[in-house]
């Protein structure tokens, strides 16, 4: 006499759950980044949200609480972004020179690949940061970023190439100012300077005058041929006539 086995009971997929609440939790965030880039945090209403990504309001709530718990995330995910492309570049702090530069042309350039990360932040700014002052993660992604300034400027100065006295925090700063400064006003200022500064030759010629300041600015006393020559690239349109006269109207 043969006995039957039990039959087995059927298992609960929790991994295809688990990867579906995963990808409407995604598609939110993605869906939000655009309309709060797009309409800013006061005109990024959660209908909009629910409709971009496809879902419902309810979603958003169950996944994050509030609308502003959705544009914390969406800051937070911004930095990570940055943080986690920062951190997989291949830098030879050995070689603190080329190791700033590279730092120096990821953030210049990253700004310009993501205009959507320096129109968020404007608008929390706008909001006097009231929001990512709510996030406990913040502060981890900007300390990453400051300490790799901090091993390439240690090393420099171990070297007697960089200056003994540098603030890490201050270089970073430094760093993000001339790049964030650039792309957040690269429309207004074309208007103003009367000059294309979005033209790739343009790009080109204010990153590496920024690189050539940011070296002049660390480099020791004692190392005055760190800083590579500044190479002139003409990029500039001439001004118009009427600009010109306005110019010398000021002399």
């Amino acid at each position: 006499m043969t006995t039957r086995k039990p039959a087995a009971k059927p298992q609960r997929k929790t991994g295809v759950r688990e990867a579906a609440a995963q990808a409407t939790r995604d598609a939110i965030l993605k869906a939000a980044t655009k309309v709060f880039a797009k309409y800013g945090y006061d005109g990024g209403s959660v209908e909009k949200i629910s409709r971009a990504a496809k879902s419902y309001d309810r979603m958003i709530y169950y996944y994050f609480g509030s609308k502003e718990g959705l544009f914390i995330a969406v800051l937070e995910g911004i930095y990570q972004r940055m943080d986690d492309a920062e951190a997989a570049l291949d830098l030879d702090t050995t070689r603190p020179v080329d190791a700033l530069t590279d730092v120096i042309r990821f953030v210049l350039g990253y700004y310009r690949r993501n205009p959507e990360f320096v129109t968020l932040l404007n608008t929390e700014n706008l909001h006097k940061g009231r929001h990512i002052s709510k996030s406990l993660r913040a502060r981890e992604y900007s300390s990453r970023a400051v300490a790799i300034i901090a091993e390439i400027l240690q090393s420099g100065a171990a070297q007697g190439l960089f200056r003994t006295d540098l603030v890490a925090r201050d270089v970073y700063l430094l760093i993000a100012a001339t790049g964030y400064f650039y792309t957040a006003n690269r429309h207004t200022l074309t208007a103003f300077l009367g000059e294309p500064l979005e033209l790739p030759a343009a790009v080109t010629h204010w990153e590496d005058f920024v690189i050539e300041t940011l070296l002049r600015t660390v480099r020791a006393d004692e190392n005055p041929e760190l800083s590579l020559p500044h190479e002139d690239i003409k990029w500039q349109k001439s001004q118009p006539a009427a600009s010109r006269a306005r110019s010398s109207s000021r002399t």
